[in-house]
């Protein structure tokens, strides 16, 4: 299986969502955004959504719904090239939607 990167520069990006237009929204659980990479691979970051957005799903509304679960401290790897999650952050109350 050959592997293509589509995207870089994204910081710990999960809860892919295929758009129509081969576009793809992911959520930025170290930054807190929700960010639309395009086919080109150029990434617009559409909102700041803060706290942890760790999975985003798209609605019979169209909409798109976030999980979040507030945040977490990350920390770099030895190397310097990886994110690690940490504990929670001081500020923590809980998750949502």
């Amino acid at each position: 299986m050959k592997i293509r990167e589509v995207a870089s520069g994204l910081h710990f990006p999960e809860g892919p969502v295929a758009l129509g237009d081969g576009s793809i929204l992911v959520v930025e659980i170290a930054t807190g955004f929700l960010t639309r990479i395009t086919q080109s691979g150029r990434l617009q970051r559409l909102v700041h959504l803060g706290g942890g957005p760790n999975g985003a799903a798209l609605g019979p509304n169209g909409a798109i719904y976030v999980c979040n679960n507030d945040g977490m401290e990350f920390s770099l790897s030895p190397d310097g090239h990886t994110l690690r999650p940490g504990p929670q952050p001081k500020d923590y109350s809980g998750g949502r939607l």
